[in-house]
């Protein structure tokens, strides 16, 4: 049996980020390629068949593929300077889930898989879920090939150049058949769990959340000739938003609003940028809320333009509903971990997505520090050893 705390040191040296510190492994990159080949590895020592759709899934099966099996996994990107266990601890459980399986001798009475799913953080491509979204249909095929990185290169071209088909990607029908119930084990990304309480809980539901871009236009100009009163500079103006942004949330309990990236063009030291874009997340539990919110942040948005002699839009890349996991499966989760207490998320997950198309649920393991999408995540060995023993115990109920 392989411990899953040794499964995550195998994979501790692939894609760190010696400027921002942690791990940067996007979709289709070197680092993410790696961990791909590094998990199919894994899985066929174990006797695992793997396969890849067409939208870039990996599926370990133990027994043959037939609908209505029981998946359990997640994801093996990561956001810029990501932490170690946002993704790899589902998939290092799940390959330490099976070793348990089978040293206990379980006889599976049906098709079990593990699944690893693309561009779940949108790092690159900007779209949250991208593989679980392609799978439902969430997305419309179209625009995710259009979808283009920092550098320009088209989702379409990433695909290609990693061996899909760009042309066959969408809903996906004969897969979701496949999917009976499925699990995902995630480090808690906050403190729901305590200290000293149990290191697992049963997650309820997702909070709908969002990816607004908001593209602040000027005028661009030189640095050193240009009068500060003849300025229509929108660097000024995204200053100011990003101010308002705060102030808006801040101003509507249980919201959350953040700016977390920006870019200037044309992004020159001693240049007037001509336009400046932020990417906007929001979240609430009441969808009402979130899209009221982004449209108040919108309209700060254009009075701070306009008197800086900008203008503003907003462009919607991606939402998700709030999502309630399956009452039926969550049940026969709490009953498999009857110490686990039961946790609401704010962070975005495949299986939020995949819920509102087949019964779905989620196992958050305990996170001390409470601090995800960092370098300071953290999950501690006994807690990650116990992760995968849970597991085991959900799927061997479920089997």
């Amino acid at each position: 049996m392989t411990a899953v705390t040794t499964l995550l040191e195998a994979i501790s040296g692939i894609g760190r980020d010696p400027v921002r510190g942690g791990y940067t492994r996007p979709v289709f990159s070197a680092a993410e390629t790696d961990l791909r080949a590094w998990f199919i590895a894994e899985a066929r020592t174990r006797g695992l068949a793997v396969e890849t759709d067409r939208n870039g899934i990996l599926w370990a099966w133990w027994g043959e593929p037939q609908k209505g099996a029981l998946v359990t996994g997640s994801h093996l990107d990561s956001v810029p300077g990501g932490g170690a266990f946002d993704g790899p601890l589902g998939i290092a459980a799940a390959l330490a889930a099976v070793d348990i399986l089978v040293e206990r001798g379980v006889q599976p009475n049906r098709s079990l898989a593990i699944t690893v799913f693309p561009e779940e953080e949108g790092s690159r491509f900007g779209v949250a879920c991208l593989g679980s979204r392609l799978l439902t249909g969430a997305i419309d095929p179209d625009k995710a090939r259009s979808l283009r990185d920092a550098d320009g290169t088209t989702f379409a071209d990433a695909a290609r150049a990693a061996g899909l088909a760009p042309e066959h990607i969408g809903r996906d029908e004969d897969a979701l058949a496949r999917i009976g119930d499925f699990v995902e084990l995630h480090v808690e990304q906050g403190r729901g769990l305590g200290e000293d309480g149990p290191a697992v809980a049963v997650g309820s539901s997702i909070l709908g959340h969002g990816r607004w871009k908001l593209t602040v236009h000027g005028q661009g100009n030189h640095a050193g000739t240009t009068l500060m009163e003849d300025r229509a500079d929108p660097m000024v103006a995204a200053a100011q938003i990003i101010t308002a942004v705060q102030q808006a949330a801040t101003a509507q309990p249980g919201a959350r609003a953040t700016v977390g990236r920006i870019q200037a063009v044309p992004g020159g030291t001693n240049v007037i940028a001509s336009r400046v874009q932020l990417w906007l997340d929001a979240r609430h539990e009441e969808d009402a809320v979130t899209a009221a919110l982004v449209e108040t942040i919108h309209g700060k948005a254009q009075k701070i333009a306009a008197f800086e002699g900008c203008s503003v839009t907003l462009d919607q890349e991606s939402f998700s509903p709030t999502t309630s996991f399956d009452p039926e499966l969550q049940r026969q989760l709490q009953l498999a971990l009857p110490q686990a207490p039961v946790l609401a998320t704010g962070a975005g997950h495949d299986a939020g997505i995949l819920a509102g198309h087949v019964p779905a649920g989620m196992v958050f393991v305990r996170n001390p520090t409470g601090i995800s999408h960092s370098p300071e995540e953290y999950v501690e060995d006994a807690d990650a050893v116990y992760s995968a023993e849970a597991l085991a115990d959900v799927l061997e109920a479920l089997l």
